[in-house]
């Protein structure tokens, strides 16, 4: 193992269930519960010893992940983002969204990283924006309410709500902190103009930085004052411009010309100030770097308002155009998307083992590994067992090409403790209803072999000669022991659906019929 990092750093990280909980990878302690002068006293391969008397096992491959090589990755700026000028629009649809996992993380993807996705056949229902916005994450209630109509109003409270062209802006730099995304759901657009423009701020920024350093300097270090008033609120915020990160990346973009106060500046600095902030505005407002489209019923734009500014021509108060908005922020968005890849990715490595080893002969039986799994999970699910159940029915034996030790190496008589071995490697992902009765699985042919004098007869000759490889039936004091286990009945069931799944010519639903079953159990 490369030590290339200091002691109390390995030690603060050390991912054990006694320093950190599994559940959540919180910490269990504080880092005034560490010897400040801790040093390692003792290497093996992934283990380290500590002088406190710790011991911590690291897996290389996440060592790796986190070399010390002094970056800070903040998905939140320029660096993590794909900038651009006029591009098509990203556009998914709301119906696939629903169904489909991999879709459903190329919509999040596509707000994170390219900052707007258009959605298509959203049901055109008041109210359903607020739908969207929780498949996404999370709705910001604001003094707008939790959805606002965007339509012409006879007193509005906001330009927004009038047929008055709209330049590139972003919405709310008034408040502290600024709602970080917006969507805006069309539910008619039966007038003349009305067409929407989205503008990518963290690109023009960009340019201005390339043409203009100084200005662009100015507007990152000059704080401004951003205001809403009306009869009942009062909201300011002072932020710059344009937001930079410790390490001088741009992390956000303020402007609305509607909402900005008088700056307060050092008299020889205004003028100074208002040449960066028109070279800036003159930027935003190239043709060229804007994206127009027209939403229609059903359609559903969703954007980063930290970075993309948006715009909509005028239009004639006759007609009817009715779009409806609401706020959500981007840590739901980039939380979800983490989990529906860690999730994406568990199932896609489960099933390259079903493609994979598990097309392999089944150990001494007439169908391949895949094939033994499958019929399992079919009588699981036909025998209406919990989702749980019937996914440890599907995974019951991949510990037979997980571990160190084969399946091929069990029947050469070796015991391969595949039912614990498959079950630690499911454990990084799946909870103790998944787990559990595969860690028993075995223990429940010796059980059965122990309380019921006919069991022994129905099993085939393999699983016989494993038995004996396994240690036979169970003691009397064993039997007592598995009997007083939470899952021993749910092991039970699964051994039986285990002894049926060894048909050759049984036709069951494939490997991508359980998909969505697991996807709901990764944790």
């Amino acid at each position: 193992m490369n030590l290339a990092f200091p002691a109390i750093w390995l030690r603060d990280n050390c991912p054990c269930p006694e320093c950190r909980d599994p559940r959540n990878d919180q910490k269990l302690f504080g880092i005034t519960d560490l010897d400040p002068k801790v040093e390692i006293v003792g290497v093996d391969g992934p283990t380290v010893t500590f002088s406190d008397g710790h011991t911590s096992r690291f897996d290389p491959a996440w060592l790796a992940a986190h070399t010390l090589d002094g970056t800070a990755y903040d998905d939140r700026t320029e660096d993590a983002k794909e900038l651009w000028a006029a591009i098509t629009p990203p556009e998914r649809n709301w119906r696939r969204f629903l169904a489909d996992p991999s879709h459903r993380e190329k919509c999040l993807d596509a707000v994170l990283r390219t900052g707007f996705v258009l959605l298509r056949e959203v049901p055109v229902e008041p109210g359903t924006v607020l739908e969207v916005a929780g498949a996404f994450g999370y709705v910001r209630e604001t003094n707008y309410g939790k959805l606002f109509d965007v339509r012409v109003e006879a007193t509005p409270v906001n330009l927004a709500f009038t047929g008055l062209p709209i330049t590139p802006h972003t919405d709310n730099p008034y408040r502290d902190p600024v709602p970080t995304v917006q969507l805006l759901h069309c539910l008619s657009n039966a007038v003349e103009g009305g067409e929407s423009g989205l503008v990518d701020g963290f690109h023009a920024a960009s340019l201005l930085r390339a043409e203009d350093p100084d200005a662009f300097e100015l507007l990152a270090r000059t704080p401004v004052t951003f205001r809403y008033g009306d009869a009942g609120t009062e909201l300011t915020a002072s932020r710059p411009m344009i937001g930079l990160d410790p390490l001088g990346r741009i992390r956000e973009v303020r402007f609305n010309n509607r909402s900005l106060r008088p700056v307060r500046l050092p008299y020889e600095r205004t003028e100074a100030f208002y040449a960066a902030y028109r070279a800036f505005a003159e930027i935003l407002y190239r043709p060229e770097l804007q994206v127009n489209f027209r939403l229609g019923p059903g359609d559903c734009v969703i954007f980063d308002n930290t970075r993309i500014l948006h715009a909509r021509t005028g239009f004639a108060d006759s007609g009817d155009r009715h779009l409806q908005g609401c706020y959500a922020d981007l840590d739901g968005f980039a939380g979800n998307l983490a989990v529906l890849r860690r999730r994406n990715a568990v199932i896609a490595n489960l099933r390259a083992l079903f493609e994979g080893p598990g097309a392999d002969d089944y150990l001494g039986e007439e169908v391949t590994q895949a094939a033994h799994m499958l019929q399992a999970a079919a009588s699981a699910r036909e025998a209406g067992a919990s989702p749980g159940l019937v996914a440890a029915a599907l995974l019951h034996d991949v510990g037979h090409f997980t571990g160190e030790v084969t399946g091929h190496d069990l029947m050469g008589g070796t015991d391969n403790r595949h039912s614990h071995v498959g079950a630690d490697w499911l454990g990084q992902w799946f909870g103790p209803q998944v787990t559990e009765p595969i860690r028993l699985h075995v223990a429940a042919k010796r059980y059965l072999c122990a309380v019921e004098s006919s069991y022994y007869d129905l099993l085939s000759e393999a699983s016989r000669y494993t038995l004996g490889v396994q240690g036979g039936p169970m003691s009397a004091e064993e039997v007592a022991g598995f009997d007083a286990e939470p899952y021993a009945q749910d092991a039970v069931r699964l051994r039986r659906w285990d002894d049926e799944a060894k048909e050759p010519d049984r036709v069951v639903p494939a490997f991508e019929d359980y998909t969505a079953l697991l996807y709901q159990l990764v944790r």
